[in-house]
């Protein structure tokens, strides 16, 4: 029998099974097609901080997060400020699509929409940034962010975590003992801030915080503030300056901001949209943790290793910041309609939830005296 012959029964035999499944109703599923197998969704985000500045790593937290939780499908790429635009330009990049996503504050924005700045630079009305953030899930502030990116045709997507604790007054050449001494003073700082101690007689420049210790090398600055006690000294404050004024109302309240191209978030899948909203919350509850570690551990370090001074800021400036941020926000709210809402949204929030922390929350400076004052207890429980 010829190769031809051989293979007749079997064509024939599998014409028979054909008609008869065809016949029965029994459907015939084909064998599954070759796929070629692909890569990960990939995202590049830059941050607004050096590579060097813990913030970098609270950004390097989400991606970890989000990669992690996506099991290969989603990646995000993490850069630092000027991998692709300086730190300010974040915003324009983002929207206009150079990059896919960013890591911020707010108040970086300010000079595109005042309002923007109220998420954190100021006094908070009381309320810490814990609060803050309280305000903006829950009492109207993120559908208000909406409408400020809104007014300026900003096409992101932003979602805002990770509560700051109060930041300094900042770094000086010598201690600040009363308000004449800003006087005159070439201070950094941004947002709202900028305002308010121009107002109270400072020479104010605006300036990312990875050009601010070469500034006071120069004698560009004589004084500035930054964030935290891990940031500064890793950006190299204690090497151009001694003396750091504790606690201001400036910045009480700040929160980072994670951003997206809205067009590209839109874009991906449902599940991975949820994925990247709770990863963020996630790391906004980690990223807390993570500052009362470091940043304490730095502050310790500095006092030690650096022979920083730390001094408080007297009362009278801190009331004073008080006073000035309020005919600020005042003029700003007759000036801009929007800001003006943003406003009375979180003093109506503020009233409310702070009179309940009062009331409620017990002032733990009793207890810290108790344990680790002249006498504390925690000699004899240790």
């Amino acid at each position: 029998m010829s190769e031809h012959d051989q293979s007749r029964p079997e064509k024939s035999g599998r014409r028979k099974f054909l008609k008869a499944a065809a016949a029965s109703g029994v459907a015939l599923v084909a064998a599954p097609a070759v796929v070629k197998a692909q890569g990960p969704m990939t995202m590049r985000l830059q941050s607004t901080w050096p590579s060097k500045d813990i913030f970098h790593e609270f950004a390097q937290d989400i991606a970890k997060k989000v990669n992690d939780m996506s099991g290969g499908d989603l990646r995000i790429d993490v850069l630092p400020a000027g991998a692709v635009v300086p730190a300010f330009g974040l915003l324009d990049a983002v929207s206009s699509g150079t990059l896919d996503a960013g890591h911020g504050v707010l108040a970086y924005h300010y000079g595109k929409q005042n309002a923007l700045a109220l998420w954190g630079s100021g006094p908070g009305f009381s309320m810490d940034a814990n609060m803050l953030l309280a305000w903006h899930k829950y009492g109207g502030g993120k559908e208000l962010l909406a409408k400020l990116y809104a007014s300026i045709g900003a096409n992101v997507q932003s979602f805002v975590y990770g509560p700051m604790p109060s930041q300094p007054l900042g770094w000086f050449k010598n201690p600040i003992a009363k308000l004449d001494d800003l006087k005159g003073l070439k201070y950094r700082t941004v947002g709202i801030s900028i305002d308010m101690f121009q107002q109270m007689g400072a020479a104010v420049n605006a300036l990312p915080g990875g050009e601010i210790v070469s500034a006071m090398d120069r004698g560009l600055l004589d004084a500035a503030e930054f964030n935290n006690a891990s940031s500064d000294r890793a950006l190299g404050f204690p090497d151009v300056s001694k003396v750091c004024m504790l606690q201001s109302y400036h910045q009480n309240a700040e929160q980072f901001e994670v951003m997206f191209n809205k067009a590209k978030f839109d874009g991906l899948p449902q599940r991975m949209r949820v994925m990247i909203e709770y990863a963020i919350e996630a790391a906004s509850a980690d990223m807390s943790w993570k500052a009362v570690d470091r940043y304490s551990q730095d502050y310790a370090e500095m006092q030690t290793k650096d022979k920083v001074r730390f001094f408080k800021t007297p009362d009278a400036i801190l009331k004073k910041q008080l006073e000035v941020y309020d005919e600020i926000v005042l003029k700003k709210a007759n000036e801009n309609a929007l800001f003006k809402e943003v406003l009375q949204s979180q003093l109506a929030f503020a009233k409310r939830t702070t009179q309940w922390e009062q009331d409620t929350v017990t002032n733990r400076r009793m207890a810290y005296d108790h344990y680790f004052g002249p006498n504390g207890a925690a000699r004899k429980l240790g």
